[in-house]
């Protein structure tokens, strides 16, 4: 079901021209190397017309883990995923819980926010 909604969105978003068009993650047909290539074009085109260039860059850990679900919902709304597939996705966010297990082991169960 996961993947039937992530194809229906995903192909929703690309028809409608929604995602920034530099927006390269989990994204078809956008890869890190595309990113590289299109950040180090920026970099040389700078360079050549005489301009500093700095970077700044960062890799959030977890970057997914740290979106608020209230947020994540009011974004898809405005972008126009309503009714049906919003309600299935609140459903899904909503009292989530996990634990790990190594070997044995098993952690008690926390709920994901």
């Amino acid at each position: 079901m996961e993947k039937l909604i992530y194809n229906r969105i995903t192909a929703f978003l690309d028809k409608h021209n929604i995602l920034y068009k530099f927006q390269f993650g989990f994204r078809r047909c956008h890869s890190t190397s595309l990113a590289l290539i299109e950040m180090l074009d920026n970099v040389y085109n700078n360079l050549d017309i005489g301009n500093v260039t700095v970077g700044v860059y960062l890799d959030l850990q977890k970057a997914f883990d740290t979106v608020d679900h209230g947020i994540l919902l009011r974004k898809l709304h405005n972008y126009g995923i309503r009714e049906i597939v919003l309600n299935w996705i609140s459903d899904y966010l909503t009292n989530r819980q996990q634990f790990v297990t190594i070997g044995d082991n098993a952690s008690d169960f926390d709920s994901v926010t």
